[in-house]
């Protein structure tokens, strides 16, 4: 029986993806195998003994200390293209709110009813103020064409922008889904130097921290309007609000606020609600749960944001999980060592990711105790498990 400890709310679907015969669920888990959970920080977390993997319902892991994780044999695994549909629809809304006051047209015609004033004979007086331009005709720039980036770029087509996309790492299975009508680009500046809109589809690393800073400013249009749906920290705050004072940048949508950001004029702040749908939270909580459930059950891997990616059918009735470091003359040492001990692999799978390395071994007979001590204490070896079909 594993043990599973969420943090968050996880929508039942989700949870029905994990058999009570075969898993405990809830809050209150003392000694998880397995933490699932949406937004919770981690950072301050002790990890357990036991745990061995976390599953997060949605894209973004800043709440997991992932580097931690790593070094303790942990699998992180996030939710990737789950909640894509509903942050490209908040996508649509960006624009037309990026390029229309409809929040401050809004407000206006509440503070007139407020006043007492006749609204039916004051709006066509006052409606000047909240002008902006059409979509249609106007140019957009991706940064990053994947789940999301991808499927605003094509969308974005068909209301008759021309769109520009850059992404150097774009997978063959977003470009096969991207239209054909996105014009490929093979560095920002273009795009800064070329588009009305600019909307952001990265994720937050120390690489992209600050993509859009006060150089980047520097080379876009006159009153170019900027959506950031991805992570706040994508923007320098300070150059934003330099740019958004002189006119560089017309209107600001973001659905990371904050602070500071707020006291800048053009701003219009969402309340991070990019995956905030019923559909979106199903989908990342099912998502999170059947990886959280394939790696405890058959060791199997896919969607991590730490380790390779590790997918094999059981062939025998036990299997060993390895994670070592990616060095030279570690499958030998750990193929050795169980042929010493008269155990036969019947099946190996090995990848690697950066440092790391993760091993799959179908064996004929149990690992002993005896075994699997020696084993761990391998050099280079990260972390043991058996698993028993």
């Amino acid at each position: 029986m594993y043990q599973i400890k969420t943090f968050n709310k996880i929508s039942q679907l989700g949870l029905d993806e994990l058999d009570p015969a075969l898993f405990t669920v809830g809050e209150d888990i003392e000694q998880p195998d397995g933490i699932l959970l949406r937004s919770y920080k981690l950072h301050d977390y002790v990890f357990p003994k036991n745990l061995r993997a976390i599953a997060r319902a949605g894209a973004g892991v800043n709440n997991i200390p992932v580097d931690r994780c790593t070094e303790a044999g942990i699998v992180v695994f996030n939710s990737p293209g789950a909640n894509s549909n509903a942050v490209k629809e908040l996508g649509i809304c960006a624009l037309l709110l990026a390029s229309r006051d409809i929040i401050g047209g809004s407000r206006w015609v509440w503070d007139q009813y407020a006043a007492g004033e006749d609204v039916a004979a004051v709006v066509e007086k006052g409606k000047s103020a909240f002008t902006g331009p059409e979509l249609t005709g106007k140019s957009l720039g991706v940064i990053g064409l994947g789940a999301v980036g991808g499927k605003l770029a094509s969308l974005a087509t068909k209301l008759g922008m021309t769109v520009y996309g850059y992404d150097p790492y774009l997978s063959v299975e977003y470009a096969l889904d991207l239209s054909r009508s996105v014009h490929r680009v093979f560095d920002m500046e273009t795009i800064f130097k070329t588009c009305d809109y600019i909307t952001l589809h990265l994720p937050l690393m120390d690489s992209t921290r600050g993509t859009l800073d006060e150089k980047a400013f520097a080379m876009m249009k006159q009153g170019v309007r900027v959506l950031n749906l991805a992570r706040g920290e994508l923007v320098d705050d300070d150059a934003m609000l330099a740019a958004l004072e002189s006119g560089k940048v017309a209107r600001y949508v973001t659905d990371f606020p904050n602070n500071k950001i707020m006291t800048g004029k053009n701003v219009v702040a969402i309340p991070h609600l990019g995956a905030s749908t019923p559909e979106s939270e199903d989908n990342c909580a099912q998502m999170a749960a059947e990886e959280l459930r394939d790696y405890l059950l058959y060791g199997n891997i896919r969607n991590s944001v730490n380790m390779p990616t590790v997918e094999m059918t059981p062939t025998t009735d036990a299997r060993v999980c390895v994670f070592h470091r990616n060095i030279p003359n570690m499958l030998a040492s750990i193929t050795n060592l169980l042929s010493a001990e008269h155990i036969n692999v019947e099946t190996m799978l090995n990848k690697s990711r950066k440092d790391i390395a993760y091993t799959i071994l179908d064996i004929n007979t149990p690992m002993s105790e005896k075994v699997y001590e020696e084993l761990k204490a391998v050099d280079g070896i990260i972390r043991v498990r058996r698993v028993q079909f």
